[in-house]
Protein backbone atom coordinates (compact mmCIF):
# COMPACT_ATOMS: atom_id res chain seq x y z
CA UNK A 1 0.00 0.00 0.00
CA UNK A 2 1.25 3.49 -0.87
CA UNK A 3 2.45 5.59 2.08
CA UNK A 4 0.23 8.52 3.19
CA UNK A 5 1.86 11.61 4.75
CA UNK A 6 0.46 14.51 6.71
CA UNK A 7 0.68 18.10 5.48
CA UNK A 8 3.12 18.91 8.24
CA UNK A 9 5.37 16.02 7.25
CA UNK A 10 5.44 17.16 3.63
CA UNK A 11 6.20 20.79 4.61
CA UNK A 12 8.93 19.61 6.98
CA UNK A 13 10.49 17.48 4.25
CA UNK A 14 10.47 20.39 1.80
CA UNK A 15 11.96 22.70 4.44
CA UNK A 16 14.74 20.19 5.02
CA UNK A 17 15.48 20.16 1.30
CA UNK A 18 15.84 23.96 1.35
CA UNK A 19 18.11 23.78 4.37
CA UNK A 20 20.39 21.23 2.74
CA UNK A 21 20.72 23.32 -0.41
CA UNK A 22 23.87 25.38 0.15
CA UNK A 23 22.94 27.92 -2.54
CA UNK A 24 19.64 28.83 -0.87
CA UNK A 25 21.31 29.46 2.51
CA UNK A 26 23.30 32.47 1.34
CA UNK A 27 22.37 34.24 -1.86
CA UNK A 28 21.68 37.77 -3.15
CA UNK A 29 18.57 38.64 -5.16
CA UNK A 30 17.98 41.85 -7.13
CA UNK A 31 14.50 43.19 -7.73
CA UNK A 32 11.97 46.00 -7.33
CA UNK A 33 10.33 46.63 -3.94
CA UNK A 34 6.54 46.30 -3.80
CA UNK A 35 3.92 46.05 -1.02
CA UNK A 36 6.46 47.20 1.55
CA UNK A 37 5.01 47.24 5.09
CA UNK A 38 6.76 48.28 8.28
CA UNK A 39 5.16 46.27 11.10
CA UNK A 40 4.76 47.68 14.62
CA UNK A 41 6.94 44.80 15.89
CA UNK A 42 9.85 46.15 13.87
CA UNK A 43 9.74 43.52 11.12
CA UNK A 44 9.63 44.57 7.45
CA UNK A 45 7.47 42.64 5.00
CA UNK A 46 7.86 43.29 1.27
CA UNK A 47 7.86 41.69 -2.16
CA UNK A 48 10.73 41.56 -4.66
CA UNK A 49 9.71 41.44 -8.29
CA UNK A 50 10.95 41.80 -11.81
CA UNK A 51 9.40 41.31 -15.20
CA UNK A 52 9.11 37.52 -14.76
CA UNK A 53 8.09 36.90 -11.18
CA UNK A 54 7.80 37.85 -7.52
CA UNK A 55 9.11 36.50 -4.22
CA UNK A 56 7.93 37.31 -0.69
CA UNK A 57 10.57 38.66 1.68
CA UNK A 58 10.84 39.51 5.38
CA UNK A 59 13.54 41.25 7.39
CA UNK A 60 13.28 40.66 11.12
CA UNK A 61 13.81 43.53 13.55
CA UNK A 62 17.12 42.08 14.72
CA UNK A 63 18.66 42.48 11.25
CA UNK A 64 17.46 46.08 10.65
CA UNK A 65 20.56 47.67 12.21
CA UNK A 66 22.37 47.36 8.90
CA UNK A 67 19.55 48.98 6.88
CA UNK A 68 20.62 52.57 6.24
CA UNK A 69 17.58 53.77 4.26
CA UNK A 70 13.80 53.50 4.28
CA UNK A 71 12.45 51.25 1.58
CA UNK A 72 9.66 52.55 -0.63
CA UNK A 73 7.52 51.36 -3.51
CA UNK A 74 9.41 51.00 -6.79
CA UNK A 75 12.86 51.05 -5.21
CA UNK A 76 15.44 48.72 -6.81
CA UNK A 77 17.37 46.80 -4.14
CA UNK A 78 19.68 43.85 -3.66
CA UNK A 79 18.64 41.56 -0.84
CA UNK A 80 21.10 39.13 0.72
CA UNK A 81 19.84 36.30 2.89
CA UNK A 82 18.46 32.80 2.74
CA UNK A 83 15.37 31.13 1.33
CA UNK A 84 13.40 28.89 3.63
CA UNK A 85 9.95 27.35 4.00
CA UNK A 86 7.41 28.64 6.52
CA UNK A 87 5.96 25.27 7.52
CA UNK A 88 2.66 26.51 8.88
CA UNK A 89 1.59 28.07 5.57
CA UNK A 90 3.61 25.87 3.27
CA UNK A 91 5.11 28.93 1.64
CA UNK A 92 8.70 29.71 0.90
CA UNK A 93 10.09 33.20 1.34
CA UNK A 94 13.39 34.98 1.55
CA UNK A 95 14.70 35.97 4.96
CA UNK A 96 16.77 39.12 4.43
CA UNK A 97 19.90 39.75 6.46
CA UNK A 98 21.19 42.69 4.42
CA UNK A 99 19.55 45.10 1.93
CA UNK A 100 21.36 47.58 -0.31
CA UNK A 101 20.00 50.00 -2.93
CA UNK A 102 20.38 49.24 -6.63
CA UNK A 103 18.75 52.15 -8.41
CA UNK A 104 15.06 52.91 -9.12
CA UNK A 105 12.47 50.56 -10.52
CA UNK A 106 10.87 51.11 -13.89
CA UNK A 107 7.39 51.98 -12.54
CA UNK A 108 8.78 54.32 -9.93
CA UNK A 109 10.90 56.03 -12.58
CA UNK A 110 7.82 56.53 -14.77
CA UNK A 111 6.00 57.92 -11.74
CA UNK A 112 8.75 60.45 -11.05
CA UNK A 113 8.99 61.53 -14.68
CA UNK A 114 5.23 62.14 -14.95
CA UNK A 115 5.20 63.91 -11.61
CA UNK A 116 7.94 66.29 -12.74
CA UNK A 117 6.22 66.89 -16.11
CA UNK A 118 2.83 67.74 -14.61
CA UNK A 119 4.45 69.90 -11.94
CA UNK A 120 6.20 71.93 -14.64
CA UNK A 121 2.84 72.35 -16.40
CA UNK A 122 1.43 73.87 -13.22
CA UNK A 123 -1.16 71.16 -12.62
CA UNK A 124 -0.12 70.86 -8.95
CA UNK A 125 -0.29 74.63 -8.28
CA UNK A 126 -2.44 75.67 -5.35
CA UNK A 127 -4.09 78.52 -7.28
CA UNK A 128 -5.90 75.96 -9.43
CA UNK A 129 -7.31 74.09 -6.45
CA UNK A 130 -11.08 74.53 -6.09
CA UNK A 131 -12.48 74.79 -2.55
CA UNK A 132 -14.69 71.93 -1.41
CA UNK A 133 -18.16 73.23 -0.41
CA UNK A 134 -18.93 72.82 3.26
CA UNK A 135 -22.56 71.85 2.73
CA UNK A 136 -23.34 69.59 -0.23
CA UNK A 137 -26.51 67.96 -1.51
CA UNK A 138 -25.07 65.40 -3.94
CA UNK A 139 -21.83 63.40 -3.65
CA UNK A 140 -20.34 61.65 -6.69
CA UNK A 141 -18.11 58.61 -6.15
CA UNK A 142 -15.84 57.05 -8.79
CA UNK A 143 -14.65 53.66 -7.49
CA UNK A 144 -15.26 49.94 -7.75
CA UNK A 145 -18.87 48.98 -6.97
CA UNK A 146 -17.68 46.30 -4.57
CA UNK A 147 -15.04 46.39 -1.90
CA UNK A 148 -14.27 48.14 1.36
CA UNK A 149 -13.70 51.59 -0.20
CA UNK A 150 -17.24 52.14 -1.47
CA UNK A 151 -18.76 50.65 1.71
CA UNK A 152 -16.69 52.95 3.91
CA UNK A 153 -17.65 56.03 1.85
CA UNK A 154 -21.37 55.19 1.89
CA UNK A 155 -21.43 54.28 5.60
CA UNK A 156 -19.53 57.35 6.78
CA UNK A 157 -21.32 59.80 4.45
CA UNK A 158 -24.74 58.44 5.48
CA UNK A 159 -23.87 58.55 9.15
CA UNK A 160 -22.59 62.12 8.96
CA UNK A 161 -25.48 63.43 6.85
CA UNK A 162 -28.32 61.11 5.82
CA UNK A 163 -29.79 63.86 3.61
CA UNK A 164 -26.88 63.79 1.12
CA UNK A 165 -27.58 61.94 -2.14
CA UNK A 166 -24.72 59.61 -3.18
CA UNK A 167 -24.27 58.89 -6.91
CA UNK A 168 -21.88 55.99 -7.60
CA UNK A 169 -20.14 55.50 -10.93
CA UNK A 170 -18.99 51.84 -10.92
CA UNK A 171 -15.52 52.19 -12.34
CA UNK A 172 -12.73 49.72 -13.01
CA UNK A 173 -9.88 50.74 -10.70
CA UNK A 174 -7.22 48.15 -11.57
CA UNK A 175 -5.84 46.83 -14.83
CA UNK A 176 -5.40 48.08 -18.37
CA UNK A 177 -8.98 49.42 -18.71
CA UNK A 178 -8.95 51.20 -15.34
CA UNK A 179 -7.66 54.59 -16.49
CA UNK A 180 -10.27 54.95 -19.23
CA UNK A 181 -13.05 53.87 -16.85
CA UNK A 182 -12.00 56.40 -14.20
CA UNK A 183 -11.91 59.21 -16.80
CA UNK A 184 -15.42 58.33 -17.99
CA UNK A 185 -16.67 58.28 -14.41
CA UNK A 186 -15.32 61.78 -13.71
CA UNK A 187 -16.91 63.14 -16.93
CA UNK A 188 -20.26 61.45 -16.17
CA UNK A 189 -20.48 62.86 -12.66
CA UNK A 190 -19.44 66.30 -13.92
CA UNK A 191 -22.35 66.21 -16.37
CA UNK A 192 -24.65 65.14 -13.52
CA UNK A 193 -23.65 68.37 -11.72
CA UNK A 194 -22.84 66.77 -8.38
CA UNK A 195 -21.37 69.06 -5.71
CA UNK A 196 -18.19 67.04 -5.00
CA UNK A 197 -16.51 64.01 -6.59
CA UNK A 198 -14.51 61.38 -4.69
CA UNK A 199 -12.20 59.34 -6.93
CA UNK A 200 -10.34 56.49 -5.29
CA UNK A 201 -9.95 52.90 -4.21
CA UNK A 202 -8.41 50.83 -1.42
CA UNK A 203 -4.69 50.31 -0.92
CA UNK A 204 -2.42 48.04 -2.86
CA UNK A 205 0.89 47.77 -4.61
CA UNK A 206 2.15 50.37 -7.01
CA UNK A 207 0.91 48.17 -9.88
CA UNK A 208 -2.56 47.98 -8.32
CA UNK A 209 -2.74 51.77 -7.94
CA UNK A 210 -1.12 52.58 -11.29
CA UNK A 211 -4.35 53.68 -12.99
CA UNK A 212 -4.34 56.77 -10.73
CA UNK A 213 -0.80 57.55 -11.96
CA UNK A 214 -1.89 57.79 -15.60
CA UNK A 215 -1.62 61.19 -17.28
CA UNK A 216 -5.13 61.09 -18.75
CA UNK A 217 -6.62 60.51 -15.30
CA UNK A 218 -4.65 63.46 -13.96
CA UNK A 219 -5.79 65.61 -16.90
CA UNK A 220 -9.46 64.66 -16.32
CA UNK A 221 -9.19 65.61 -12.65
CA UNK A 222 -7.47 68.91 -13.50
CA UNK A 223 -10.05 69.84 -16.17
CA UNK A 224 -13.07 68.90 -14.05
CA UNK A 225 -15.17 71.94 -13.10
CA UNK A 226 -16.33 70.22 -9.91
CA UNK A 227 -14.02 69.85 -6.87
CA UNK A 228 -12.38 66.41 -6.83
CA UNK A 229 -11.14 64.64 -3.69
CA UNK A 230 -8.51 61.97 -4.30
CA UNK A 231 -8.78 58.97 -1.98
CA UNK A 232 -6.37 56.35 -3.27
CA UNK A 233 -4.92 53.64 -1.03
CA UNK A 234 -3.84 54.05 2.56
CA UNK A 235 -2.04 56.88 4.31
CA UNK A 236 1.41 55.89 3.00
CA UNK A 237 0.27 55.57 -0.65
CA UNK A 238 0.64 58.66 -2.87
CA UNK A 239 -0.36 58.88 -6.54
CA UNK A 240 -0.30 61.50 -9.28
CA UNK A 241 -4.07 61.91 -8.74
CA UNK A 242 -3.35 63.02 -5.16
CA UNK A 243 -1.18 65.91 -6.41
CA UNK A 244 -3.64 67.06 -9.09
CA UNK A 245 -6.85 66.73 -7.06
CA UNK A 246 -8.33 69.73 -5.29
CA UNK A 247 -8.03 67.89 -1.98
CA UNK A 248 -6.18 64.74 -0.99
CA UNK A 249 -7.57 62.29 1.55
CA UNK A 250 -5.35 59.57 3.03
CA UNK A 251 -8.15 56.98 2.85
CA UNK A 252 -11.63 56.65 1.32
CA UNK A 253 -13.10 56.96 4.82
CA UNK A 254 -11.26 60.24 5.36
CA UNK A 255 -12.51 61.46 1.96
CA UNK A 256 -16.11 60.90 3.03
CA UNK A 257 -15.46 62.87 6.22
CA UNK A 258 -13.92 65.73 4.25
CA UNK A 259 -16.72 65.83 1.67
CA UNK A 260 -19.75 65.48 3.94
CA UNK A 261 -20.25 67.69 6.95
CA UNK A 262 -21.44 66.23 10.25
CA UNK A 263 -25.08 67.33 10.30
CA UNK A 264 -25.37 66.66 14.04
CA UNK A 265 -22.52 69.10 14.65
CA UNK A 266 -24.28 71.66 12.42
CA UNK A 267 -27.50 71.18 14.41
CA UNK A 268 -25.58 71.70 17.67
CA UNK A 269 -23.98 74.83 16.25
CA UNK A 270 -27.39 76.10 15.17
CA UNK A 271 -28.76 75.42 18.65
CA UNK A 272 -25.85 77.34 20.11
CA UNK A 273 -26.45 80.24 17.72
CA UNK A 274 -30.17 80.13 18.55
CA UNK A 275 -29.42 80.25 22.28
CA UNK A 276 -26.97 83.12 21.76
CA UNK A 277 -29.54 85.04 19.69
CA UNK A 278 -32.19 84.48 22.36
CA UNK A 279 -29.80 85.75 25.04
CA UNK A 280 -28.93 88.79 22.97
CA UNK A 281 -32.57 89.51 22.16
CA UNK A 282 -33.53 89.12 25.83
CA UNK A 283 -30.72 91.46 26.84
CA UNK A 284 -31.72 93.99 24.19
CA UNK A 285 -35.36 93.84 25.30
CA UNK A 286 -34.42 94.30 28.97
CA UNK A 287 -32.18 97.23 28.07
CA UNK A 288 -34.90 98.77 25.90
CA UNK A 289 -37.45 98.40 28.71
CA UNK A 290 -35.07 100.01 31.20
CA UNK A 291 -34.45 102.87 28.77
CA UNK A 292 -38.21 103.17 28.20
CA UNK A 293 -38.83 103.43 31.96
CA UNK A 294 -36.03 105.96 32.36
CA UNK A 295 -37.37 108.05 29.48
CA UNK A 296 -40.88 107.78 30.93
CA UNK A 297 -39.63 109.04 34.26
CA UNK A 298 -37.80 111.89 32.55
CA UNK A 299 -40.90 112.69 30.52
CA UNK A 300 -42.99 112.84 33.66
CA UNK A 301 -40.50 115.22 35.25
CA UNK A 302 -40.09 117.38 32.15
CA UNK A 303 -43.63 117.19 30.71
CA UNK A 304 -45.67 120.43 30.36
CA UNK A 305 -48.34 119.10 32.74
CA UNK A 306 -45.63 118.29 35.29
CA UNK A 307 -44.07 121.69 34.85
CA UNK A 308 -47.48 123.33 35.31
CA UNK A 309 -48.14 121.29 38.45
CA UNK A 310 -44.71 122.20 39.74
CA UNK A 311 -45.30 125.89 39.05
CA UNK A 312 -48.72 125.67 40.65
CA UNK A 313 -47.26 124.13 43.77
CA UNK A 314 -44.58 126.77 43.79
CA UNK A 315 -47.23 129.54 43.35
CA UNK A 316 -49.30 128.02 46.21
CA UNK A 317 -46.17 127.95 48.33
CA UNK A 318 -45.45 131.59 47.50
CA UNK A 319 -49.10 132.47 48.21
CA UNK A 320 -48.86 130.79 51.59
CA UNK A 321 -45.66 132.64 52.32
CA UNK A 322 -47.24 135.96 51.23
CA UNK A 323 -50.33 135.31 53.35
CA UNK A 324 -48.20 134.38 56.31
CA UNK A 325 -46.03 137.46 55.79
CA UNK A 326 -49.13 139.65 55.46
CA UNK A 327 -50.64 138.17 58.62
CA UNK A 328 -47.39 138.70 60.45
CA UNK A 329 -47.27 142.25 59.13
CA UNK A 330 -50.89 142.93 60.09
CA UNK A 331 -50.43 141.42 63.54
CA UNK A 332 -47.30 143.50 64.06
CA UNK A 333 -49.01 146.63 62.78
CA UNK A 334 -52.03 145.97 64.98
CA UNK A 335 -49.80 145.45 67.94
CA UNK A 336 -47.97 148.69 67.27
CA UNK A 337 -51.33 150.42 66.67
CA UNK A 338 -52.59 149.12 70.00
CA UNK A 339 -49.46 150.49 71.64
CA UNK A 340 -49.95 153.81 69.88
CA UNK A 341 -53.63 153.83 70.90
CA UNK A 342 -52.69 153.22 74.47
CA UNK A 343 -50.13 155.92 74.29
CA UNK A 344 -52.67 158.26 72.69
CA UNK A 345 -55.20 157.35 75.31
CA UNK A 346 -52.70 158.38 77.93
CA UNK A 347 -52.26 161.72 76.22
CA UNK A 348 -55.89 162.26 75.08
CA UNK A 349 -57.56 165.43 76.48
CA UNK A 350 -60.91 163.64 76.43
CA UNK A 351 -59.63 160.87 78.64
CA UNK A 352 -58.20 163.48 80.93
CA UNK A 353 -61.53 165.21 81.04
CA UNK A 354 -63.29 161.90 81.75
CA UNK A 355 -60.98 161.46 84.69
CA UNK A 356 -62.21 164.78 86.29
CA UNK A 357 -59.74 167.14 84.75
CA UNK A 358 -60.82 170.28 82.93
CA UNK A 359 -59.41 172.41 80.24
CA UNK A 360 -59.16 176.27 80.58
CA UNK A 361 -58.74 178.74 77.77
CA UNK A 362 -59.08 182.52 77.50
CA UNK A 363 -61.59 184.37 75.44
CA UNK A 364 -59.43 183.96 72.38
CA UNK A 365 -59.21 180.13 72.77
CA UNK A 366 -55.65 180.06 73.99
CA UNK A 367 -54.87 177.55 76.65
CA UNK A 368 -54.27 179.04 80.05
CA UNK A 369 -51.33 177.30 81.70
CA UNK A 370 -49.92 180.11 83.83
CA UNK A 371 -51.67 182.36 86.36
CA UNK A 372 -49.36 185.08 85.26
CA UNK A 373 -51.16 185.29 81.95
CA UNK A 374 -54.58 186.08 83.39
CA UNK A 375 -55.92 188.96 85.42
CA UNK A 376 -58.82 189.37 87.75
CA UNK A 377 -61.87 190.07 85.74
CA UNK A 378 -60.74 188.12 82.62
CA UNK A 379 -63.32 185.83 81.15
CA UNK A 380 -62.22 182.22 80.78
CA UNK A 381 -63.67 179.09 79.20
CA UNK A 382 -63.59 175.93 81.34
CA UNK A 383 -64.08 172.64 79.39
CA UNK A 384 -65.25 169.49 81.20
CA UNK A 385 -66.24 166.06 79.88
CA UNK A 386 -69.79 166.99 78.92
CA UNK A 387 -69.44 170.67 77.93
CA UNK A 388 -67.94 174.01 78.80
CA UNK A 389 -68.48 176.80 81.24
CA UNK A 390 -67.81 180.46 80.99
CA UNK A 391 -66.32 181.98 84.10
CA UNK A 392 -64.69 185.18 85.26
CA UNK A 393 -61.48 185.41 87.25
CA UNK A 394 -62.29 186.77 90.65
CA UNK A 395 -58.99 185.94 92.28
CA UNK A 396 -55.55 184.55 91.67
CA UNK A 397 -53.81 182.23 94.11
CA UNK A 398 -50.07 181.22 93.87
CA UNK A 399 -48.99 177.60 93.43
CA UNK A 400 -48.39 176.73 97.06
CA UNK A 401 -51.85 177.71 98.16
CA UNK A 402 -53.31 175.90 95.15
CA UNK A 403 -51.59 172.61 95.91
CA UNK A 404 -52.75 172.70 99.53
CA UNK A 405 -56.31 173.31 98.50
CA UNK A 406 -55.99 170.50 95.85
CA UNK A 407 -54.67 168.00 98.35
CA UNK A 408 -57.41 168.86 100.79
CA UNK A 409 -60.07 168.32 98.19
CA UNK A 410 -58.51 164.99 97.17
CA UNK A 411 -58.81 163.77 100.75
CA UNK A 412 -62.39 164.88 100.89
CA UNK A 413 -63.09 162.91 97.70
CA UNK A 414 -61.60 159.83 99.24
Amino acid sequence: MQNVYTVGQVNSYIKNMFVQDFLLQDLSVKGEVSNCKYHSSGHIYFTLKDGKGTISCVMFAGNRSGLLFKMAEGMQVIVRGCIDVYERDGKYQMYARQITRDGTGELYERFEQLKQKLSELGMFASEYKRPVPRFIKTLGVVTAPTGAAVRDIINIATRRNPYVQIILYPAIVQGDAAAESIVKGIHALEEAQVDVIIAGRGGGSIEDLWAFNEERVAQAIFDCSIPVISAVGHETDTTIADYVADLRAPTPSAAAELAVCDISLVFRQLEGIKAALNRQMSGRIKLARANYKALGARLKVNSPAGRIRERRLYAIHLEDRINAAMKDKIVGSRHRLAIYIEKMKGNSPLDRLNQGYSYVSDSEGKTVTDIGKVNVGDRLMVYVKNGRMETEVTGICPESSFMKDFAARAKEDE
